[in-house]
């Protein structure tokens, strides 16, 4: 009986001690507030990071200290604490990503872990065509390769979207870089396309509308109709205007030659044809 008892403490003891220890996940947008809820009983500390940065701490009178000078001066003025122990931290930045850490003061105890990400604004995505230019080919200018585009991201998944079938994504972990995700479509293509971009507690969407981004290249077709009409029309101005010349000279050229033979009769002496009779 007292091997069972002393059996149950230490499954309570492992359940209790587990259940203070475990990771909480916590999560904000950059520039938020947040706050580490905790209830304390004792005198504790919280530390920050994997070289447990000490931040503050609160004495069983609630007196509280802060450190926030420490890692480099990221926390300074922007640190509280309440009475329940609970540590807020205002004017949230990516870099206060991390664990944070609860530790009972006299004992030395753990209380309590968070891990904290902080995640930047998402940028609206954009689209950019990388298609070839007008040409006499029909086919070549009725396929484009339009890019979702965003730039200096990180922790981020850029995806392609079909109504809400998934296409193709792209993910970065903590490098700020851009990003660029291509999609080749048709213009006469109807179906209603979407270019996502998302953290774990965000996104940015942007719908295409096919017949904005392809404006200027789908005219190709028509701009080709357009110069062909307009060199016809310059040919057959040049094919008149040559004619009307060429009718002006013959014209001429027999006006000239009745005018000679009119002045050639005129000129003869009837006397002489007299003689000759």
């Amino acid at each position: 009986m007292i091997h069972l008892i002393f059996f149950q403490l230490y499954l309570w003891c492992l359940v209790g001690v587990s259940g203070v220890n475990a990771v909480k996940s916590v999560s904000v947008t950059e520039g938020d507030s947040v706050t580490l809820h905790i209830q304390r009983d004792d005198e504790i500390e919280w530390r920050f990071g994997q070289n447990n940065i000490l931040l503050a701490e609160i004495k069983q009178n609630n007196k509280s200290t802060f450190y926030d000078g420490s890692a480099g001066g990221r926390f300074r003025g922007r640190l509280k604490l309440d009475q329940t122990g609970s540590l807020s931290i205002t004017n949230t930045s990516t870099t206060d990503s991390g664990d944070y850490k609860v530790t009972s003061t006299k004992t030395r105890i753990l209380l309590s872990t968070f891990s904290l990400s902080v995640y930047g604004h998402l940028p609206v995505p954009v689209f950019t065509r990388d298609s070839p230019q007008c040409s006499s080919s029909s086919e070549r200018s009725s396929k484009y390769l339009l890019l979702c585009s965003v730039f200096n991201v990180s922790r981020v998944t850029l995806s392609w979207y079909k109504g809400n079938s998934l296409l193709s994504s792209i993910s970065v972990s903590d490098l700020s870089i851009s990003l660029s995700l291509p999609l080749e479509v048709e213009y006469q293509d109807k179906n209603t396309y979407s270019c996502v971009l998302n953290n774990p507690i965000s996104n940015q969407t942007t719908h295409l509308d096919i017949t904005q981004i392809c404006s200027d290249c789908c005219s190709c077709g028509s701009a080709e109709a357009g110069i062909r009409f307009v060199l016809s029309a310059l040919v057959g101005v040049a094919g008149v205007t040559i004619l009307a010349i060429l009718v002006h000279g013959f014209r001429t050229r027999n006006l000239h030659q009745k005018k000679s033979v009119q002045t050639r009769a005129t000129d003869t002496d009837p006397s002489d044809v007299d003689v000759l009779e």
